[in-house]
């Protein structure tokens, strides 16, 4: 049966796992029928309809963006011949009686979605369509494609190949992925794994002095972010598909952007192509997000990783930050983000939420603080799609910084406000001497104040009065070395400035919650525990 004799189906379900389990439930062109494509939502339905023109849509009723109500809707409105059958659970009778109103064809419960049944509604549904006619189906005659097996094997499912059939289409013993994130291109650039494919078939024909020992190049029907190309080659030619990687990766390059191309380690058999792509292949396109400037990743030629050793200390962090030591708690931030970015092993997805989560935390830390935080607030979306969004690991460095330096403007502008200098001091001398028998009188001798009024500055100026936040600045003390959990409890409550340590204990308690020996316990195998 030629390729425009079958009905051509497009499925239609957020779900990737029932879209790919209907793909290959069997040989749908067996029975005269073609998937054509999938969509994951109705408004990606409608875009895939206007380019690929099925005869019949199979659409969940449940999906976000647009759901199959409304698509149904949209379907018969502009395209009246395409005939929509309906998947649906139990409980949205509703939704299937409206979607009838709409001219459905039929409609399935997936609790009972099965084979036959399926094929069956299909083939019912089939013979309503006039340009199709009552075509029967083409018996046993039809080989899959070699793009159909290849997606199938991607998916998790056998595709049969046979020894002779293996020989021919990939006549040596070995194979390799090379592939790119199209996510790395400029906004407007487009690049398919064809195109790879093709640039890498003409780099390899112009390179070559023996048409006998050519590799074989595939490009993969992929429907995920990533674009990739299987290469069948002999030992001898697998050193030159990855020179001619490099060459593809500079000449498919676009308006002097670099294209880093990733190239797998050879494997013996097609069978493991899921693995070696959902292995090796994304992990080394992970790491090109750390080093963008590598026109080739291949295992075993990447440049040692620079191993994280420590953790980010959140509770150091916020500790700087509410005593004022802005600089210092910066510094240490971007000293960390630096350092994860020197590690290519970092997970992408981790790299991008910890800068989110600080932007989040420095915008709550200020406001919870009495800066006007209220630029920060609006603009913290703005942020966090710009890390999203990041191409590299410098561009969400580069990110964080121009966040950070818009705090520092909100941060100078209550400093230049009348007073702060005068309290910056007061807060520094104490976190200088909370380890003394501090009182405010002492405090308003060393300032020449009356300790009234020294008293009705400090809460003038400050969120708290000047026990609670000495008594604060001690049990945060406290709770350091607690964590670093060398010193006993009892000089511990010394070492912060409680000569009392049944005191020490009830302040401690008050403040956390926890005993300073069970705050140890907790914390303490946190800390261990971390990596």
């Amino acid at each position: 049966m030629a390729a425009s004799e079958y009905c051509r189906v497009l499925i239609v379900d957020d779900e990737v796992l029932i879209r790919q389990g209907i793909k290959h439930f069997m040989a749908w062109e067996q029975e005269g029928f073609h998937i054509v494509g999938e969509a994951s939502n109705g408004q990606e339905a409608l875009e895939r309809i206007a380019e690929l023109r099925p005869h019949i849509v199979i659409t969940d009723i449940v999906m976000p963006v647009m759901d199959g109500e409304e698509l149904t809707r949209q379907i018969k409105k502009h395209y009246p011949e395409i005939e929509v059958i309906v998947l649906s659970s139990f409980g949205e009778f509703d939704y299937v009686r409206s979607t009838f109103q709409s001219g459905v064809a039929d409609y399935i419960l997936k609790p009972k979605l099965d084979l036959q049944h399926l094929l069956t509604v299909l083939k019912m549904t089939a013979q309503r369509i006039p340009s199709l006619g009552a075509k029967e189906s083409s018996g046993g005659g039809y080989a899959p494609s070699l793009e159909q097996k290849l997606e199938r094997l991607l998916s998790g499912y056998d595709a049969d190949f046979s020894a002779d059939e293996l020989r021919e289409t990939f006549p040596h013993p070995l194979f390799l992925l090379a592939g790119f994130d199209p996510r790395v291109l400029e906004e407007g650039v487009q690049l398919s794994a064809v195109q790879l494919q093709e640039k890498l078939t003409g780099l390899l024909a112009s390179s070559s002095s023996s048409e006998r020992n050519l590799p074989v190049i595939r490009a993969l029907p992929i429907e995920g972010q990533l674009r990739a190309v299987l290469i069948n080659a002999d030992q001898s030619a697998m050193d030159e598909a990855v020179r001619i990687a490099g060459m593809a990766a500079v000449s498919l390059s676009a308006a002097g952007q670099r294209i880093p191309i990733a190239v797998t380690n050879p494997f013996p058999d097609v069978k493991e192509l899921r693995d070696v792509y959902n292995g090796s292949l994304t992990r080394l396109l992970g790491y090109a997000f750390y080093l963008p400037d590598m026109g080739v990743l291949q295992e075993g030629k990447l440049p040692p990783p620079v191993l994280q050793t420590e953790s980010f200390h959140l509770n150091r962090f916020t500790e700087d930050f509410k005593r004022g030591q802005f600089h210092q708690a910066f510094h240490y931030l971007r000293d960390h983000a630096k350092a994860m970015a020197g590690d290519y092993t970092t997970d992408v997805f981790a790299f991008k939420s910890f800068l989110g989560n600080l932007v989040f935390n420095i915008t709550v830390l200020l406001g919870n603080m009495e800066y006007d935080a209220r630029e920060l607030e609006k603009d913290k979306y703005r942020h966090f799609k710009a890390i999203e969004d990041a191409k590299s690991a410098s561009e969400a460095l580069n990110c964080l910084d121009a966040f950070i330096a818009e705090a520092e403007a909100c941060i100078s502008d209550k400093a230049a406000l009348p007073g702060n200098a005068n309290m910056k001091k007061l807060l520094d001398y104490i976190h200088q001497h909370y380890a003394e028998p501090l009182n405010l009188t002492d405090m308003a001798k060393h300032f020449h104040f009356n300790a009234s009024y020294l008293s009705s500055y400090f809460s003038a100026h400050n969120s708290e009065g000047f026990v609670d936040y000495l008594h604060k600045v001690r049990i945060e003390k406290a709770e350091e070395l607690l964590r670093k959990g060398d010193a006993m409890i009892s000089e511990i409550s010394g070492m912060v400035g409680y000569s009392d340590h049944s005191y020490f204990c009830k302040v401690f308690k008050k403040s956390t919650g926890l005993s300073p020996s069970r705050y140890r316990r907790q914390f303490v195998g946190e800390e261990k525990g971390r990596v």
